[in-house]
């Protein structure tokens, strides 16, 4: 029964998709690379990182990656290297600078907009409702419905 507890958890967790021929020899590298690499969209994938992603172009990103480290580069050298090649979305959490600010903000500034718009069409439609049906009553019908609002 244990054996079959422990072959289903195998089964169910992640599987990396490193090669093992991807593998640096130097453990303290390949542990900076397998960091930067979760942080790396494979572009074929969409939502997944080059790191668990089989296909040939994160293939390709891991190796460059480890290239870049093996030539000395420091991780955000080698993260800059890779974005200057393949854009800003090969990053899975995008900065938050110069016009992804803008993106950043728009969704809760348009959620704020909205609801101060639709404040004021509440508050504006019941000032309506309030002054409308007291205007369309004839003067009989007013002093009666004081009379009935005084008791």
């Amino acid at each position: 029964m244990k054996r079959l507890i422990v072959l289903l958890l195998l089964l169910a967790s992640p599987l990396m998709a490193v090669q093992p021929d991807e593998v640096l020899d130097d453990p303290a590298l390949e542990a900076r690379a397998r960091d930067i690499s979760t942080g790396l969209r494979c572009l074929v994938c969409r939502n997944e990182s080059i790191d668990e992603s089989n296909a040939e172009l994160a293939r390709d990103l891991r190796i460059l990656l480890r290239e870049r480290l093996v030539a000395g580069d420091t991780d955000e050298e080698a993260v800059a290297y890779i974005v200057d090649r393949y854009g800003e979305y090969v990053l899975l959490k995008p900065t938050t600078t110069g016009a992804n600010l803008l993106l950043w903000l728009a969704g809760p500034a348009m959620l704020l907009i909205a609801a101060g718009l639709g404040w004021n069409f509440l508050r504006g439609r019941a000032r309506v409702d309030e002054t409308s049906a007291v205007d369309g009553l004839s003067d009989d019908e007013k002093e009666r419905l004081r009379r009935i609002l005084e008791d």
